[in-house]
């Protein structure tokens, strides 16, 4: 329960408040944490003698030469769930330290409660989050899924959608403070919320209707980034029944990856061409670059000319007046464009090879 790590931050915090030294001695008087390293390890007779009377005990300099390993001040017993699980010393004149004792004792009960509370959470997370990956992978249910299940409170004869959130900054993680928000923010004890990974949430939402879920992972992204100043990509897969929730989940995953580059929430339903792009492979992606826009690689105003032509349905005169250049110089890249790749927007299946390629550029770009 008091391990030497947390009694290290204990002492790192308290010393925060006072200035004098400041030790955390075991259940068998051996010293775990102190503001003076040299005596990590020492017997504390003192501090042992708190632990089997359970009552704190003042250290005078008399007792310095009577009892191992003491120093004059104040010891008393850390209580956590009725026992005493360790003592939390106090070096100093026994008359001016005193006062700080019970402070200091509250606040490192509080500390041990605080930290007791986080490392169940963790484990509640961990244990739910095994739960939903054998979810996901087992084709039969065993009979100890169905007892987690009731464990969970999980219904497993309603049909789920797939909901993934990912994480848009790479430097931050979902702590277990942010995964409780979430859950509190989302609001429906129905739903099954996992942290999946240091950067994804994963919801298995019952609530099959669009807009209703629209809204509430609106709701859910401001109120995020109201307290963390960070926002959510999310795909959505579809709505299906408990044993084959693993194709919305590749459904989500797909929708997630489209996500990424519109910044805007993404349902596997609304897929279309999309759909068929994810299969492609990387490397035929690459190789679809290679034979294509090459030559334009070290041409980034012909490249823009292109995604902007794309991003105006191939109206030249939009094109020309978001470029802010003449409609003589769009034909004149064009021309160029045409010169480098021998792809010819003019010809229907000409432009679907450039589009594809200017798209699978930015998207491997972006990676």
């Amino acid at each position: 329960m008091l391990s030497s790590h947390l009694a290290k931050k204990i002492v790192s915090d308290v010393r925060r408040l006072i200035d004098e030294d400041i030790i955390i001695v075991d259940t068998n008087g051996i010293i775990m944490a102190s503001t003076d390293t040299t005596r990590i390890g020492q017997f504390h007779e003192g501090a042992f003698l708190v632990y089997q009377q359970k009552k704190k005990r003042i250290i005078t300099k008399q007792d310095e030469g009577v009892l191992k390993g003491v120093k004059a001040g104040i010891n008393l017993p850390i209580f956590f769930h009725g026992d005493v699980i360790g003592v939390i010393g106090i070096t100093g004149n026994p008359a001016n330290v005193s006062p700080y004792g019970e402070l200091l004792k509250k606040m490192t009960e509080l500390l041990i409660q605080e930290n007791y509370y986080t490392e169940q959470l963790q484990l509640q997370a961990r244990a739910l989050e095994t739960f939903v990956f054998e979810w996901l992978q087992a084709r039969e249910w065993s009979p100890s899924f169905f007892e987690r299940a009731q464990l969970f409170h999980i219904d497993l004869t309603a049909k789920r959608r797939v909901i993934i959130a990912s994480l848009n900054d790479q430097e931050r993680t979902i702590s277990i403070e942010m995964w409780k928000f979430i859950q509190a923010a989302w609001d429906d004890k129905r739903d099954i919320i996992v942290r999946w990974g240091n950067d994804r949430l994963l919801f298995l939402q019952m609530d099959d209707d669009k807009e209703r879920t629209i809204a509430k992972i609106k709701a859910l992204q401001r109120s995020v980034f109201e307290k963390y100043r960070v926002t959510f990509h999310v795909g959505c897969g579809k709505t299906t029944d408990a044993k084959h929730v693993y194709e919305s989940y590749k459904q989500a995953e797909r929708a997630l990856h489209v996500a990424k580059q519109t910044e805007e929430i993404i349902f596997d339903e609304d897929l279309r061409l999309d759909m068929c792009l994810e299969d492609i492979s990387l490397a035929t992606k690459q190789e679809l670059i290679k034979r294509t826009i090459e030559p334009l690689m070290n041409d980034g105003e012909l490249l823009q000319t292109l995604r902007t032509f794309f991003a105006h349905n191939l109206s030249l005169k939009q094109t020309a007046e978001a470029l802010h250049i003449h409609i003589n110089t769009l034909h004149y890249r064009l021309k160029k464009i045409q010169q480098y790749t021998n792809l010819n927007v003019r010809n229907f299946e000409h432009v679907i090879t450039l589009y594809l390629a200017i798209r699978f550029l930015d998207e491997t770009t972006k990676k």
